[in-house]
């Protein structure tokens, strides 16, 4: 699997810090780690080649076996991951630290193609990845200052280091109750297709929908917005994520 260097880029900062570099590739496995464990799964093999499918083809990943299974075992002997008693894999303090980087830096990103460029929704993701290996620790500092301090990406993830946590309340579509007021949290961000009907159909962080009719047999789900009545497949409200209007919180003041 070819690998890309970034020679310009250093994990740590400071005076007397050793620095901690890693190629490309590295960085979009410790990206997708990430996103696998915040999604509330174990990462296993299995669920870490279901993510790294969704990265752009442009990051020229392979998602064979050998491929994946070469660049953990370099990961884990460069102290970034272990694997757990049932061999699941686990980031270490200095892979945390580092994935919570990069995951910051894509979706910074993400909110500067959009807020600052105006780039469509459905293709910032794409845009992020390209932009993520190459923002330095001044730069990331500038981007954020000038964005007036983002809580989430465009698509309601949390960017790490900002203070703001999901709703402890959320949960996925098919798991919230039908017929009730709730206000959508998050969505996916990597699939441009989905993305374009979202926004086509209103459905962004921070709209009130209800539930209409969730049928698992005919593998569908029919929403309600203020202004449609969308249809989602079941696969897809697994990965959608909402939380109830009167949580209490202050979920709906968050910077979207």
């Amino acid at each position: 699997m070819a690998e890309t260097k970034n020679p310009s880029k250093s994990g740590r900062t400071g005076a007397g810090a050793s620095e901690t570099r890693l190629t490309q590739a590295a960085e979009n496995y410790l990206l997708s780690i990430f996103m696998v464990k915040e999604q509330g799964l174990t990462v296993t093999n299995a669920h870490l080649v279901d993510q790294l499918k969704r990265t752009p083809e442009s990051e020229g990943l392979g998602t064979s076996a050998p491929s994946i299974a070469g660049m953990l075992r370099r990961m884990e002997k460069e102290g970034l991951i272990r694997h757990g008693s049932n061999r699941e894999i686990e980031l270490t303090t200095e892979g945390t630290r580092l994935a919570e980087q990069m995951v910051r830096r894509h979706r910074l990103a993400e909110r500067m193609v959009v807020d600052m460029l105006g780039l469509e929704l459905a293709s910032a993701h794409a845009e992020a990845h390209r932009l993520e290996h190459a923002i330095s620790d001044e730069l990331e500092e500038r981007i954020r200052v000038t964005l007036n301090n983002p809580t989430t990406c465009p698509f309601g993830h949390p960017i790490p280091g900002s203070g703001y946590s999901p709703c402890p309340a959320s949960s996925t579509i098919n798991e919230a109750p039908v017929g009730q007021p709730l206000r959508l949290d998050r969505i996916p961000e990597e699939d441009p297709e989905l993305l374009e009907y979202l926004v086509s159909s209103g459905l962004l962080p921070g709209v009130e929908v209800e539930i209409l009719e969730y049928a698992p047999y005919r593998g569908v789900v029919t929403l309600k917005t203020a202004d449609a009545s969308p249809v989602l497949g079941a696969d897809v409200v697994s990965r959608i994520w909402v939380c109830p209007m009167n949580c209490g919180l202050d979920c709906a003041t968050r910077s979207l």
